[in-house]
C-alpha cells in the first residue's frame, strides 16, 4: 500500500476529486494548507501599504491506495491539477506499513 500526498491549487480541487472518483477512489482526506516553493510569495497592496505574502494557500490531498492503483491515481491527479503554470504543486508517494479500519478491525487492503 502507498500513501499519496498531493499539494494542489485550491481551484483545482473539484477537478481532481472528480478524476479520482472516476477511477474508483472513494476515500480522500483534504486539508487547507499554506506554503511556497519556486513560486515564492507575492506582493499585495492593502490600504496603501505594500506587504509580502510569503505563504500561498494550497490544498493537500492524502489518499491511501493499493500498489496496483498507484499509477492510475498519480496520473489522474497530475492531469486534473495541471495548469502548466508555476505553482501547480507536487505529488509525494510513500510506503504504508499498516491500515486498520477502527469500526470493523479489518486490516491491510481490506481496510481501504
Amino acid at each position: 500500500m502507498k500513501k499519496v500526498e498531493a499539494i494542489i491549487k485550491p481551484f483545482k480541487l473539484d477537478e481532481v476529486k472528480e478524476a479520482l472518483n472516476e477511477i474508483g477512489i472513494q476515500g480522500i482526506t483534504i486539508s487547507e494548507v499554506k506554503g511556497f516553493g519556486r513560486q515564492k510569495g507575492h506582493t499585495e497592496l492593502y490600504r496603501g501599504a505594500e506587504y509580502v505574502v510569503d505563504f500561498i494557500p494550497k490544498i493537500k490531498l492524502e489518499i491511501i491506495v493499493a500498489d496496483g492503483m498507484l499509477p492510475n491515481v498519480v496520473e489522474a491527479i497530475e492531469k486534473a491539477a495541471k495548469t502548466g503554470r508555476i505553482g501547480d504543486g507536487k505529488i509525494f508517494v510513500t510506503p504504508v506499513e499498516a491500515v486498520v479500519r477502527i469500526r470493523t478491525g479489518e486490516t491491510g487492503e481490506e481496510a481501504l
